[in-house]
């Protein structure tokens, strides 16, 4: 179904959740870095995508993969949101020089973002 649109709007819809994915991670990991770092993992992950759908038996066009990519980009933005205190914290000590020896994520949170990015991913297909 979504497929269906045109490449253009396809690839907006990808730029849409990466843009939502690091504006978000860069409000709540505070840090110059992040900045960087999280728009050049976004684009990584979608050229990644796009690369694995073609390598496939399947061979997953690039229309199938850029939807999957948005859904579940969107998906792992709404699942990291009931941990963004912690990863505040977490990354406001490590810029301050305080380190631990081990960050406890509590099962919740993991939890969330994974169903997160699996309710996603299996909307991206269906929708696809």
């Amino acid at each position: 179904m979504l497929t269906s649109l045109p490449l253009v709007h396809l690839l907006i819809m990808a730029a849409a959740a990466a843009s939502l994915f690091c504006f978000f991670m860069a409000k709540w990991i505070p840090g110059r870095r992040g900045r960087i770092v999280f728009p050049l993992v976004s684009a990584g992950c979608c050229l990644g995508m796009i690369l694995v759908g073609r390598i496939q038996y399947q061979h997953w066009p690039v229309q199938h993969m850029l939807v999957l990519y948005s859904f579940a980009w969107t998906g792992l933005t709404i699942g990291l949101f009931p941990a963004r205190k912690l990863m505040h914290e977490y990354a406001t000590e490590v810029n301050a020089g305080v380190k631990r020896e081990k960050y406890d994520v509590p099962a919740r949170y993991q939890v969330a973002a994974i169903s997160s990015v699996i309710i996603g991913s299996f909307l991206g297909i269906t929708l696809s």
